[in-house]
């Protein structure tokens, strides 16, 4: 059924639940997970403004990598980067790259206004991927 996926996480306490439902698939599917973290860079007039540092994304990537392998599954990852509106396109990117089947993301709740002004990451690859996307539930027991 799937051999490659790839989970995209963020530093947020959501991506606990994606790691995990990834890791629960690969190991009914014998599939290999690359995780991917994008530290992420906003522009503007003036620079492009870090949002985080490379150690802080390099630990969010090796944290998942470490509960995947952990957990025995077959696991990579990758830290990549973008600025904020380039962050949905970088993960579809990665994907075809991987030649990922499935792609795991970890939806953030909005509001309606904010979601209007500024539509959500998952949301945006969900419509531009050519590959099966998973929106992992948040895990209530993690929080």
């Amino acid at each position: 059924m799937f051999h490659r996926i790839l989970v995209a996480i963020d530093a947020g306490p959501t991506r606990h639940s994606a790691v995990r439902l990834a890791g629960d698939l690969a190991k009914l599917t014998g599939a290999k997970v690359n995780v991917l973290h994008i530290a992420a860079s906003a522009a503007t007039l003036a620079a492009v403004v870090p949002l985080e540092d490379d150690a802080e994304a390099k630990a969010v990537v090796e944290e998942a990598v470490a509960a995947l392998r952990d957990s025995g599954v077959d696991a990579q990852g990758t830290v990549g980067s973008g600025l904020t509106n380039q962050i949905a396109e970088t993960i579809s990117t990665t994907a075809e790259e991987f030649k990922a089947d499935l792609l795991v993301l970890s939806p953030h709740h909005r509001g309606t206004l904010e979601a209007l002004i500024n539509p959500r990451i998952s949301d945006a690859v969900a419509h531009a991927s050519r590959i099966a996307v998973l929106l992992a539930p948040e895990d209530t027991d993690q929080k």
